[in-house]
């Protein structure tokens, strides 16, 4: 889930509250069926410049703001796994990639905001990563939505993405779009490892 931790005090926010508004109910049952089937839910969240944050600080800042109502249907629990960024791609300088590999994911469904921006460079970045994309239409929020028209256009046409509906997205089914069941593997490599396979 791409940027949903918000405080909505940003250029074009009011342009993109109610697109939110819309998307969040879809998004917490999302959310919920997941969980259920022990698929991992992974918030990855711009850290809005703010350099010394880390995630509980920007789940308790956007608490605290007047759009509480849009972050705590589909706040963090205990088990959610959470990746910070700082540009439009969730894999941009993050540790997503390593971490999905290690979760065993050949596919992710890629929800949140916003459709023509992050969403739309995530895509690209899971594609060129080999990883199958899917956008449930009902859980993206958009800012104009003749771009996010566009955008999805562009994603499943030119990266294959399927584009559907959140309810056609069956957890225990791997060929509706949703990732694998999996838990993060134990990292067995020692410091001693790591020296050795980036020596020259």
């Amino acid at each position: 889930m791409i940027d949903m931790i918000n405080t909505y005090d940003h250029e074009d926010a009011e342009l993109l509250v109610p697109s939110v508004r819309r998307v969040v109910p879809v998004l917490a049952d999302l959310i919920g069926r997941a969980r259920k089937t022990d698929v991992p839910v992974i918030y990855t969240n711009d850290n809005f410049g703010l350099w010394r944050s880390h995630h509980g600080e920007l789940v308790r800042t956007a608490l605290a703001r007047p759009h509480a109502d849009l972050v705590e249907p589909i706040r963090p629990d205990d088990e959610s796994l959470f990746v910070v960024k700082a540009r439009h791609s969730v894999f941009y300088e993050t540790p997503l990639a390593y971490l999905l590999s290690r979760l065993g994911a050949g596919q992710v469904v890629l929800t949140g905001q916003v459709t023509e921006q992050c969403v739309l460079y995530s895509a690209l970045d899971a594609h060129i990563r080999h990883l199958g994309v899917t956008v449930p239409t009902d859980a993206v929020a958009s800012i104009h939505p003749h771009l996010a028209s566009a955008a999805l256009e562009m994603m499943q046409r030119n990266m294959g993405a399927r584009i559907t509906r959140a309810n056609e997205i069956d957890f225990n089914r791997p060929d509706t779009g949703a990732p694998p069941r999996h838990r993060a593997a134990p990292d067995t490599h020692k410091p001693g490892d790591r020296a050795r396979e980036h020596s020259p």
